[in-house]
């Protein structure tokens, strides 16, 4: 077997990341094979994940994309344990890596996701390979892919903790009215609307908030007749908070977000409709 010096392991642990103890026991059991011993730690990477898959992974990046025309869009929130690996540059290479991979690829499963080839590898093999440089659980925790017949545009919040995706009916905008879109993708982050417009409401959800709002003014002591007015008031309440076109716009407050997006239409020079957004805040409950 070939003598394992200190420049073999400091290589190993140079192209993987790994610790100097694993690049030394990888390149014994490899006898001195530098590639075998890259995939015996990436092997390492993926029999370990079991084992950790338990342990919390709170943290992380949250990363949003879209293509130069706004046709295809993509968000991604991959967990780690620490801050420390989630501002790590591996971590980052990895999780742009991942995006880029959603972006250029019709997936819609994470298994799809790890199976797709990139160069001479695939995500899955950088997925262990990650795993053996950071003793963490590490996970693609959720993703979307969207494309667009009118365009998407994409806000991350500094620290890459919360992303946004917002689309609109209209594709080719003007510098200015690509501007307000992006206004109103930074209104998303900020005050995290459940929905677009009232018409979006589901009518349960409606009677739920009618029913609480009736009690409550009961529970004051209104009769029932003004107890019903005070809960169609107060429902009023509720869709300017969490309806996006009739939230108070955080820029302005002499406008509402309905009022940017009728200045992107005139922009335009025909009506511009808000269709979709999304909205991932790391770790939140999904």
């Amino acid at each position: 077997m070939a003598e394992i010096s200190a420049q073999m392991v400091k290589e190993l642990r140079d192209k993987t990341g790994a610790g100097m103890g694993d690049c030394k026991k990888a390149l014994v059991e490899a006898e001195g094979d530098l590639k075998q011993a890259i995939e015996i730690l990436r092997k390492k990477g993926a029999a370990s994940a079991a084992k950790r898959a338990d342990r919390s992974a709170k943290e992380g990046i949250i990363l949003a994309k879209t293509s130069a025309d706004g046709k295809v869009a993509a968000i991604v929130e991959i967990n780690c344990e620490t801050d420390f690996v989630a501002r790590n540059a591996e971590f980052e290479k990895f999780a742009d890596t991942v995006i880029n991979a959603i972006m250029d690829n019709n997936v819609s499963t994470i298994d799809e996701v790890m199976a797709i080839s990139v160069g001479s590898d695939t995500v899955g093999g950088m997925y262990n390979e990650i795993l053996a440089k950071f003793s963490e659980n590490i996970a693609i925790r959720r993703f979307e892919r969207f494309t667009s017949q009118g365009m998407f545009t994409e806000y991350i919040h500094a620290g890459s903790k919360l992303a946004v995706l917002v689309e609109v009916s209209a594709g080719n905008l003007s510098t200015n009215a690509k501007s307000h879109l992006r206004d109103v993708a930074m209104q998303i982050a900020a005050m995290k609307p459940d929905f677009i417009s009232r018409n979006d409401v589901p009518q349960d959800v409606m009677g739920k908030e009618i029913e609480i709002y009736k009690q409550q003014a009961i529970d004051q002591g209104k009769n029932p007749d003004i107890a019903e007015r005070i809960a169609q008031g107060r429902l009023d309440k509720f869709y300017q908070e969490q309806c996006l076109l009739e939230q108070v716009f955080v820029k302005d407050s002499n406008k509402t977000i309905s009022n940017v997006v009728n200045e992107i239409s005139g922009d335009y020079g025909s009506e511009v409709k808000v269709t979709k957004f999304r909205r991932y805040f790391l770790g939140e409950e999904i």
